[in-house]
């Protein structure tokens, strides 16, 4: 559909961009990064024909750019540029009804119902409808944009060329923006390029992108391929760091301040955890990078207040979260602070040590009841456990966990969980098999991010051996606490 080949051009005989190639399908949308001055403007308009090329050329459909009538190219080419200046005053209907000129024989002397049709679901596409009649230099620099993105569909154009189409929007209108772009792709077959400043909105909605230098290709392939961490980091002088998109395969981009507020730091000891009949408690004076299976903010996140809260055996509730919320919120937990877990077990017998290293510390709380007992290997073989769990894992950590830190501390946890059971002997009555856990057991690894840099946290590491001691230790304690209470024999 467009193809791009060694194309370069720029103002007043300067080259800002540089021998540029590339190809866009039908029912592609290509996104263009950079930085400020990187040449994403200027290629847009070289490539539109509005500034002149000094080498390469432009095909559409086989076809160079300037072998085209201008109201040929109109018809395949519909341009939106970044900014927009009109010599006197339209209204939206009229602004957008301009769209439709390279389908008019003459100035709208040929208006159709097609061309009603069009202009009409342009306006409702871009939520602009109610302003049809009102004058365009009313309206906020948000719903200026949106009108002209509208005249650009109403062009009916076989490719779109934007520059900065969010600019102005709030996030609710840069969805809605992107949303109908980006069906217009996918039902119409429309070729979309679309300059970017924000690399997150670009990673999300095109298929692929094109990372310019100085002018220059720096990367082009998939998201995946260009929103990489040093890449980015090299072309925008800037710290950052890469993450996948919760629902979407696409990498998304959050920037690291080279600022940091200056917090009173104190290590994680006993002193911070307060513990009754129904809860443990654990607060911090400043959040805390935690990673859970938590019921109440589960997942990674920053808290500063952690909370074990013991429930009935028979408890049962539809809702667990929402009841659980309310319970924190009446408890007078922030709900936005707060990482929230239920066990079965009195709370009063948890077990909470702290272990030193040259790393920093580790404290460790257990709560463990193993009346409901599973051997995970043949847990297929039985249709239904009771609803509670009865181990909880807290491991908070003084020191700076890496991402892969906080996943092996979560596996070193659990394996010395498990451990436990085998050396308790712990049998699932169901099975008859030694037990490696409950039926909904929890974990909850949290780090200061202070300190010294924890790169790893397996059982080959100094913080993994005090992890897998820690868990081992008041693990085997706790279970031998609930078995006294129980009147079980040891």
């Amino acid at each position: 559909m467009l193809k791009v080949e060694n194309l370069s051009g720029g103002y007043d005989h300067q080259l800002i961009v540089k021998n540029v190639s590339f190809q866009v399908g039908k029912g592609e949308m290509l996104g263009i990064l950079g930085p400020n001055g990187s040449g994403k403007s200027t290629l847009l308009k070289v490539m539109s024909g509005i500034l002149h090329k000094s080498n390469g050329f432009v095909q559409i459909d086989g076809k160079l750019l300037e072998d085209y009538p201008s109201k040929e190219l109109a018809k395949k080419m519909a341009v939106l540029p970044q900014l927009h200046s009109h010599a006197f005053s339209h209204t939206v209907r009229e602004t957008v009804s301009l769209g439709r000129y390279p389908h008019q024989s003459g100035w709208f002397s040929t208006w159709s119902e097609e061309d009603e049709a069009v202009v009409q679901e342009a306006m409702l596409q871009m939520g602009i409808s109610r302003y049809e009649h009102q004058s365009l230099d009313l309206l906020s620099g948000g719903e200026q944009q949106r009108v002209f993105v509208a005249q650009a569909l109403a062009q009916n154009a076989q490719i779109l060329l934007l520059d900065e189409p969010t600019n102005h929007l709030d996030i609710a209108h840069q969805k809605q923006l992107l949303d109908t772009i980006k069906t217009q792709a996918i039902e119409k077959g429309i070729t979309i390029v679309s300059v970017f400043h924000d690399i997150n909105l670009a990673s999300l909605y095109c298929d692929r992108l094109l990372l310019l230098e100085k002018g220059e290709i720096k990367a082009l392939g998939e998201p995946h391929e260009v929103v990489r961490k040093n890449l980015i980091e090299n072309v925008y002088n800037a710290r950052v760091s890469t993450s996948p998109h919760p629902e979407q395969p696409k990498p998304q981009v959050t920037i690291l301040p080279d600022v940091h507020e200056k917090k009173d730091y104190q290590p994680i000891t006993l002193k911070n955890f307060r513990v009754d009949d129904e809860l443990v408690v654990f607060q911090s004076a400043y959040q805390l990078r935690t990673w859970s299976s938590a019921v109440i903010n589960p997942g990674s996140g920053w808290y500063r207040t952690f909370v074990n809260r013991r429930v009935d055996a028979l408890y049962n509730i539809d809702n667990v979260q929402i009841e659980m919320q309310e319970f924190l919120t009446n408890h007078g937990f922030s709900e936005t602070e707060t990482v929230g877990m239920m066990t079965a077990v009195y709370t009063k017998d948890a077990v909470i040590r702290e272990y030193a290293g040259d790393f920093g510390s580790v404290v460790i709380m257990v709560t463990a009841g193993v009346g409901n007992a599973v051997d995970v290997s043949r847990a297929h073989e039985v249709e239904a456990f009771p609803a509670i769990g009865t181990i909880n894992t807290w491991i908070i950590v003084n020191g700076e966990l890496a991402e892969e830190a906080f996943l092996q501390a979560v596996i070193t946890a659990t394996e010395a969980k498990t451990k436990a059971l085998t050396a308790e002997s712990v049998i699932d009555p169901r099975t008859g098999t030694i037990a490696t856990g409950t039926s909904t057991d929890s974990v909850l690894i949290a780090a200061t991010q202070m300190g010294e840099q924890i790169p790893y946290a397996g059982p080959i590491t100094e913080i993994g051996k005090k992890i897998g001691l820690g868990v081992y230790e008041c693990t085997i304690e706790a279970i031998k606490t609930y078995k006294i209470a129980k009147g079980w024999n040891s």
